[in-house]
């Protein structure tokens, strides 16, 4: 298997990595950077929890081969925040919209991503921004008025 050398920022550190070229994004940030709030669950694109943000915009890491975010931003759970939680942070804890917590990740790095978009969007579209990103605990609707929530304290 050939290997690459890329460069990448992630949560703002630039990192000089050498990947195989059928590595996903996925495995570089578990497994080689440690970044392990990207969790790892159906590696088909089915579930979106493995999302992440390329240059702010949401995408799923294991359906991206490492190789292609050379020279890209990657921004992950760890490098949402600094030392307190942000607004989408705090309103899912106010809606009580995290249960086991495997999806949360995923749930926030897009709402995040759709807020700085779109500072006041419809339900539908908060919807639609979301309709990606598989929940099994707790149902849509504390996570659709925790997103709706944050757009109000912006």
């Amino acid at each position: 298997m050939s290997r690459h050398r890329i460069s990448l920022k992630v949560n703002g550190l630039r990192h000089e990595v050498d990947v195989e070229a059928n590595k996903t994004l996925l495995q570089l940030l578990r497994d080689d950077l440690e970044l392990t709030g990207t969790k790892l669950a159906c590696e088909r694109g089915d579930c979106g929890l493995c999302t992440v943000l390329i240059d702010g915009m949401p995408v799923k890491s294991c359906l991206v081969l490492a190789v292609e975010v050379d020279g890209h931003e990657v921004t992950t759970i760890e490098g949402i925040s600094g030392e307190e939680l942000n607004s989408v942070q705090k309103a899912f804890i106010k809606h009580g919209a995290v249960q086991c917590g495997f999806c949360t990740p995923a749930f926030i790095l897009t709402a995040t991503a759709l807020l700085k978009r779109n500072p006041k969007p419809t339900e539908e579209e908060v919807k639609e921004a979301i309709g990606g990103i598989l929940c099994r605990c707790t149902g849509y609707r504390q996570i659709i008025d925790a997103v709706l929530d944050a757009a109000k304290e912006r």
